[in-house]
């Protein structure tokens, strides 16, 4: 029996210490910042998966893509939710790093699935170049068009 209280008295113990930090907002916090783990983990659980043999290559493809996701999410959620609007291509990248992953490790080595993953990984860097351009891109014309203009004035004359 005095066995039987001290485990009670345990598990009221913890009860209270959580019900305290969880008032406390020390929950909501860890959640804030580890809820990525929550697409990360069945990402990581289907590679695990596949390369234990349990199932077919075709599980890559959405494995993949949770992976490349939780670690988009992850940088959004260290520099802030505003830098998704440079990273959404990631999206489409985590497409085709998907489908690399089932063209690498399938059974069938299909050109088609090369080269769709090969397309939606150009069309990502394509669209961060772009965007990069477009929100950035005038700042870079701006200092090219200084230095076109010092160098002009202040560079070596040629004497035809």
């Amino acid at each position: 029996m005095p066995n039987n209280k001290y485990s009670a008295g345990i598990i009221l113990l913890l009860a209270g210490v959580v019900i305290l930090l969880g008032k406390l907002g020390v929950f909501s916090f860890l959640g804030a910042i580890f809820w990525p783990l929550l697409v990360l983990i069945p990402g990581v659980l289907l590679h695990v998966l596949y390369f234990g043999r349990l199932v077919p290559a075709v599980v890559l493809v959405p494995g993949g893509m949770l992976v490349v996701y939780a670690l988009l999410f992850v940088v959004c959620n260290l520099f802030g939710w505003d830098s998704l609007k440079y990273l959404w291509p990631l999206f489409i990248f985590g497409i085709a790093a998907g489908l690399y992953e089932y063209y690498l490790f399938g059974s069938s080595r299909t050109r088609v699935v090369l080269t769709a993953s090969i397309a939606l990984a150009a069309a990502s860097a394509v669209f961060v170049i772009l965007v990069l351009l477009w929100s950035w891109g005038i700042y870079a014309i701006a200092v090219a068009f200084i230095a076109a203009g010092g160098w002009m004035m202040l560079g070596k004359r040629r004497r035809w």
